[in-house]
């Protein structure tokens, strides 16, 4: 059976047509041979699902044999249904089958070894229900003795089309890697690691620290090392007890054991170079530092050579920071040409229309780098170009402008004064503040001896602060300083007053009194009263200062007396006596000329006699001593006046014995400085 040939079919019809021809569906023919069993169906992951078939390896050409033997009848379920055409022949008159084609190799090679099917995609059985679409008839149809024992020519695919159904392997968890660590274990570790850092730092420190107590000091060297004149002897070994079994050896000796087996110093050829063969001197042994082991991270010890005393550290705590001085402590005498020059080159009426504040920032400090420069600029043009408005002060019709009102109509009052500096130099980067309160200016009555001051009101008048060079506040009245207001007709008179710039705070606060005490920016840090200002410096009324002691640099606190009123029958020495603002100004430094002759006018005993008499000087200090007596009646009045004129001529540079000489001879003229009542 093995050895018979299955013929082979292209269709299925052909097949059917074959077996029509046999005739042996429902023939009774006699008992065959058992054929062998089929093999067992492919299973597959859904009986539905068809299944794939791929194309047998060639296989080479057989030998032709005989007619192979009838096939065994087989029942089907639509075996007349499959056949062409239904007929079939009687048992007896059964003919053979036309012999079937050979079968054609495409190659004479043997065929390839079978694969091993898998034990798990093989079945003994077949499935007990037949469906209706199983595959068990074809698999029947196909099944013949030469499929048995080769490779089958078809594989089934799974639903998913793979070849064959593969496994996962079995789950091992502990083939899994390792979760990375989380935050908060890092964390964690992070904190362990850096305590037990610190705690092995600790014990590094306090190992070294005993290390450093367990060693002997280092002597420190001295600031002054001593070359000694001869060599120092050897340190005195102690003493050693009477009996011994050895004798001491001297320090000196040495056995021989010890020279031979000391090593031969090393030969090494003489050095050649600079200050070769000369003597030179032995140098101050360095002190040995103290040898830390490689493993140590402590720092090394602090020197305690440069470590400051006590009495050192009280003396440098003690010490109080100076505070920055100006360039030049005197304001008085410093040359204000260059900013009062700048200050004249810029008239209101050639300034902008847009911006005539920052026009006038830059043209007025650009030229100088210094803020005490820049505050002086600011403070002379006011003086040419802004004047007091009589019109609306004393008519009561003063109303707020702005800063460029101010400035296009040339009319202000103080306040307008005060804000216009103010806009000005803050554009220029100044710091620069409006201060308000009460001044001594015009209208102002001095309290009569034994008189009590007001209640306090410091309003009424305004003027500025400005920091200038170092940092210092400095007070200043551009209002005053541009001109004043003529107490005989009420008019203004276009004056310059550089007092109001060049004062210092302490003379500037005798006529100012601020709002804010915090504005008085005095040197001494000392703040003054209501009443101690509006008092004064004298308990009554000071004597009366003219213009013309400002123009001539006299100091109006440096007058005495004091008081307005002298007693005419106190039968003492009156000394009258005044100074320079300061020690350093000239009547030529200020363009004046020469200094002029400064006269007291008194009335002589009962004002029987009037005379000029000069007073005395020595550059910076006038005074003059007369008896009270002499001064004149009560009711007259005492006065400073200078020389103005002699003989025609301009009084400046007279000297006094000039003077006596021509007393009386020729005429002569004096203006007023001071005055004082007589009572």
């Amino acid at each position: 059976m093995a050895d018979t040939e299955e013929p082979q079919f292209n269709t299925l019809a052909e097949r059917i047509a074959a077996l029509n021809k046999q005739k042996n569906f429902n023939g009774s023919d006699a008992p065959r041979k058992k054929p062998p069993p089929p093999a067992p169906p492919i299973r597959s992951t859904n009986g539905s699902t068809p299944s794939h078939h791929q194309v047998n390896p060639t296989v080479p050409p057989r030998p032709n044999r005989n007619n192979p033997p009838p096939l065994p009848r087989r029942d089907t379920q639509s075996s007349t249904a499959s056949g062409g055409d239904g007929a079939h022949q009687p048992n007896g008159s059964r003919q053979a089958p036309p012999p079937l084609p050979s079968r054609i190799s495409s190659s004479a090679s043997p065929s390839p070894a079978q694969v091993p099917r898998r034990a798990s995609t093989q079945s003994g059985l077949l499935t007990a229900r037949r469906n209706s679409a199983s595959s068990e008839i074809s698999q029947h149809s196909t099944l013949s003795s030469v499929s048995i024992g080769h490779a089958s020519s078809a594989s089934s695919y799974g639903s998913n089309g793979g070849a064959g159904r593969k496994m996962a392997p079995a789950f091992d968890p502990s083939s899994l890697p390792p979760l990375p660590p989380t935050r908060r274990e890092l964390e964690a570790k992070a904190k362990e690691a850096a305590a037990a850092e610190a705690v092995e730092k600790d014990a590094r420190a306090k190992e070294y620290a005993a290390k450093q107590a367990a060693k002997p000091k280092t002597p420190q060297p001295s600031a002054t090392l001593a070359i000694p004149s001869r060599p120092t002897l050897p340190p005195r070994l102690p003493s050693r007890p009477a009996k011994s079994p050895n004798p001491p050896v001297p320090a000196t000796t040495r056995t021989e054991s010890e020279e031979d087996t000391k090593p031969a110093p090393r030969k090494l050829p003489p050095i050649r170079g600079f200050s070769s063969g000369q003597s030179t001197t032995d140098r101050p042994p360095i002190p040995t530092r103290p040898s830390a082991s490689a493993n140590d991270d402590a720092p090394p010890p602090i020197p305690v050579a440069s470590r400051p005393s006590a009495a050192q550290i009280d003396a440098a705590s003690s010490r109080t920071a100076e505070p920055p001085k100006p360039l030049n402590d005197c304001w008085v005498c410093r040359d204000w040409s260059a900013a009062d020059g700048v200050a004249a080159q810029f008239p209101r009426q050639s300034l902008p229309r847009n911006d005539p504040v920052g026009h006038l920032a830059r043209g007025l400090c650009d030229p100088f780098p210094s803020y005490t420069d820049k505050a002086r600029a600011i403070f002379t043009w006011f003086h040419h170009n802004i004047f007091y408005d009589t019109v609306a002060f004393f008519g009561n019709n003063v109303r707020h402008m702005s800063v460029e009102e101010t400035i296009f109509s040339g009319k202000a009052v103080c306040q307008g004064y005060a804000e216009t500096y103010k806009a000005i130099a803050n554009r220029a980067g100044l710091e620069c503040v409006v201060v308000g309160g009460h001044g001594k200016g015009f209208g102002h009555t001095p309290l009569k001896k034994g008189e009590r001051p007001p209640p306090p009101k410091p309003d009424g008048h305004a003027w500025n602060a400005v920091r200038i060079d170092g940092g210092v506040w400095k007070l200043l009245d551009a209002c005053w300083g541009a001109g004043h207001i003529c107490g005989a007709n009420n008019l203004y008179k276009q004056e310059f007053s550089p007092k109001e710039f060049t004062s210092s705070n302490e003379s500037f606060g005798l006529r100012h009194f601020p709002s804010n005490p915090s504005y008085q920016y005095r040197s001494d840090g000392r703040v003054v009263s209501w009443e101690e200002y509006y008092r004064g410096r004298v308990d009554g009324e000071p004597p009366v200062f003219y213009t013309n002691g400002h123009q001539e640099g006299i100091a109006e606190e440096s007058v005495e007396p004091k008081e307005a009123d002298i007693a005419i029958y106190s039968s003492q020495v009156v000394r009258f006596q005044f100074s320079k603002i300061c020690e350093h100004w000239t009547s030529e430094k200020d363009g004046l000329g020469k200094p002029p002759l400064l006269l007291l006018s008194i009335h002589g005993v009962d004002g029987r006699k009037d005379e000029m008499v000069p007073i005395e000087t020595n550059g910076y200090w006038h005074w003059i001593d007369v008896n009270a007596r002499d001064l004149g009646a009560p009711g007259q009045s005492v006065q400073v006046a200078m020389l103005t004129s002699i003989d025609g001529q301009d009084g400046r540079g007279v000297t006094a014995k000039e003077f006596l000489a021509k007393k009386g001879r020729v005429g002569m003229a004096w203006a007023y400085i001071l005055k004082w009542n007589l009572v």
